[in-house]
């Protein structure tokens, strides 16, 4: 399928586009991920850990949300 027909389909709304979509393929931009090692004192890991099992998440998940908003607050301050 040409890009136009497809854009033309999605625009018209007639018919869900997802089937003519490699999705195999998909890669979100800024998402490589790289492993690095961070030391945290035992009070902060207990913390987290609290935090991680009220939330029924994992202590990865609570580090990774908490810095990407912090990151986000950061970001949005500076412009």
């Amino acid at each position: 399928m040409k890009a136009k027909e497809f854009d033309k389909k999605f625009d018209d709304n007639d018919a869900d586009v997802i089937d003519d979509i490699d999705l195999s393929t998909a890669r979100r931009r800024n998402q490589a991920t790289r492993r690095v090692n961070v030391d945290f004192p035992e009070w902060m890991l207990d913390s987290l850990d609290k935090e991680a099992a009220r939330l029924g998440v994992t202590r990865q998940s609570v580090i990774k949300v908490w810095l990407a908003e912090r990151l986000d607050k950061s970001a949005s301050s500076q412009h």
